[in-house]
């Protein structure tokens, strides 16, 4: 675990969220550990639901694949959960470390108790569940609008923003995978290699490389190469007089065209053509992560 959560605070906020939606919303940090929920019980047909073995890790596989879900997308992600319910995670990211989620859930969203109903037995029919207790406990559930759950995911992303910016959520600044971050997010226009990692944070190239694929899925020149071309993108849209060359220089790229061919090779495009996209209110399509240098 990487993150470091204010719990005391975290539950108060989470009580001020349950107060305006009446949903019921959970922290979990970055290994997927459950820290503070309000309220904290899950409702009782979810309750039913958990209580069988097949259920329980049921959800949980469902909670995983929704967080990461989320953190591959980098925004909140809306999704009906493996019994039918509508639930919602957002990302806690700071920089480009992920430091945990928000996550709400337990959403009745059918127009019926009845339509609902049905759904629900279908997709339970393989759990050891009592079906006549299960749909007394969905009957006391309350109905919520998709345009109601949509107004919900906003405000959780809104929380979501607040916990990173008043530090409720934060890092152990001590770690090595958060002192290799820092360092590359601050050094990767210069020529950063394996070689000087390695000795700034007193650790071997295969320590290094495993640290590496475990934080980002990808090796050192992929990540370097990747942000290079985020700040290339940024560059070309935002300074639309800046002239390429400076682009590149900025960029970590004092050669041109290999910088040319690296944009080309990531982005699909020439860098002309993504600030003429761009001035067009159009974006051409995302980088492919290929093999090759920095």
């Amino acid at each position: 675990m990487i993150s470091v959560f204010d719990e005391e605070k975290l539950r108060e906020l989470l009580k001020d969220f349950y107060r305006i939606t009446g949903i019921r919303i959970t922290v979990f940090d970055d290994s997927m550990r459950e820290l503070v929920s309000y309220p904290d019980a899950v409702p009782p047909y979810c309750a039913l639901i958990r209580g069988s073995a097949e259920g329980l890790r049921a959800c949980m596989d469902c909670d995983w694949r929704a967080c990461r879900t989320a953190a591959e997308k980098r925004r909140t992600h809306i999704y009906r959960c493996h019994a039918g319910l509508t639930e919602a995670v957002a990302p806690l990211f700071r920089g480009d470390l992920l430091i945990g989620f928000l996550l709400f859930g337990h959403v009745f969203p059918y127009a019926t108790h009845e339509a609902g109903w049905e759904e629900i037995r279908r997709r339970c029919a393989s759990l050891r569940v009592d079906q006549a207790a299960l749909r007394e406990a969905l009957l006391q559930a309350v109905p919520m609008r998709e345009e109601y759950v949509r107004s919900a995911a906003h405000i959780l992303h809104a929380v979501a923003s607040y916990l990173i910016l008043e530090h409720l959520a934060s890092l152990q600044e001590d770690l090595l995978e958060v002192r290799l971050d820092t360092y590359i997010s601050g050094h990767f226009t210069e020529d950063l290699d394996a070689a000087r990692l390695s000795r700034v944070l007193g650790i071997g190239r295969t320590q290094l490389y495993a640290l590496t694929r475990k934080l980002y899925g990808q090796g050192l020149a992929a990540r370097v190469r990747e942000l290079r071309m985020k700040k290339a993108r940024a560059l070309l849209r935002e300074q639309r007089e800046l002239p390429l060359a400076e682009v590149a220089w900025q960029c970590g790229y004092p050669d041109y065209n290999y910088f040319f061919t690296v944009f080309r090779r990531e982005v699909g495009c020439t860098p002309r053509e993504w600030r003429n996209g761009s001035d067009a209110g159009s974006s051409p399509a995302p980088p492919s992560r290929l093999p090759g240098g920095a």
